[in-house]
């Protein structure tokens, strides 16, 4: 298949599997991942599922703060042209794709990467991954979609708890919530979602291509939300609070926000 820089993608039989490849950044998302995948995904040839996971010890640490274009690189403009130009495209793709999806979640699935495997039609994790809505703690608002999929899955006072708190939340927890499909274990986990892939690829594909879109349909307002989400980090990034928490999240140290 085609050569890409930060993704693989793989034919098992039916189903196309794409994997985050950048290990050593915990597969951070730049807005060439977020392009390298959207490509991946106008060129499936003739797959019949997609299985999505990450190489090595995480699903997807998040954006890639340096990469993305924050404030602390670009200006507050950068962040709002990586949503609205590479993101926020990707994430309108995954949800219109015409066959069903699934990701394996294998450690972190935080930021930018939460949202991409929720955007999954079946999400499986296993033991050791978790899910974390970590913009509070940089001084951000959650995007990829997040502000609209979450109260959906889990209603608002779990939704809140996520995005405000900035929490970890398990595998199991998130099963517990109706977050994701399974938890299940960790040498598990390929064997079971490249399955259930399997199984969804040799059904009829075009009648669940058809009940995805039916499904968005019914939970309109989605590309409205990625907008807003965009027009909101804009803001947040332009915010000192915005600049300290990039700052200790790339030094590795407990930021100290004034609220300004």
């Amino acid at each position: 298949m085609s050569n890409y820089q930060t993704i693989l993608a793989e034919r098992h039989a039916d189903v196309l599997v794409l994997t985050l490849n950048r290990p050593d950044r915990l597969n951070a998302a730049s807005p060439e991942m977020a392009d390298e995948l959207a490509a991946a995904l106008d060129r499936i040839d003739g797959a019949r599922a997609v299985l999505l996971t990450g190489a090595g010890r995480a699903f997807c640490s998040g954006a890639d703060l340096a990469a993305r274009g924050e404030r602390t690189v670009t200006g507050a403009q950068g962040s709002h042209d990586a949503l609205t130009r590479h993101y926020n495209p990707l994430m309108v793709k995954l949800a219109e794709l015409d066959v069903p999806t699934v990701a394996a979640v294998n450690g972190p699935a935080a930021g930018i990467g939460c949202s991409i495997a929720l955007a999954a039609d079946f999400v499986i994790a296993g033991a050791s991954g978790y899910f974390l809505q970590a913009f509070v703690n940089i001084g951000l608002v959650p995007d990829g979609g997040a502000s609209w999929m979450l109260p959906r899955l889990i209603g608002k006072a779990r939704a809140t708890e996520m995005m405000l708190l900035g929490e970890k939340v398990g595998a199991d927890k998130a099963a517990e919530w109706g977050l994701i499909h399974k938890a299940v274990a960790d040498d598990r986990l390929m064997a079971e979602a490249l399955a259930l892939a399997t199984r969804l690829a040799a059904g009829p594909t075009v009648a669940l291509g058809l009940m995805r879109r039916n499904i968005a349909a019914g939970m309109d307002g989605y590309a409205d939300a990625l907008n807003r989400e965009a027009i909101a980090q804009r803001t947040a990034v332009e915010t000192g609070d915005a600049m300290e928490g990039g700052m200790a999240f790339l030094q590795k140290r407990k930021a100290a926000f004034r609220g300004a």
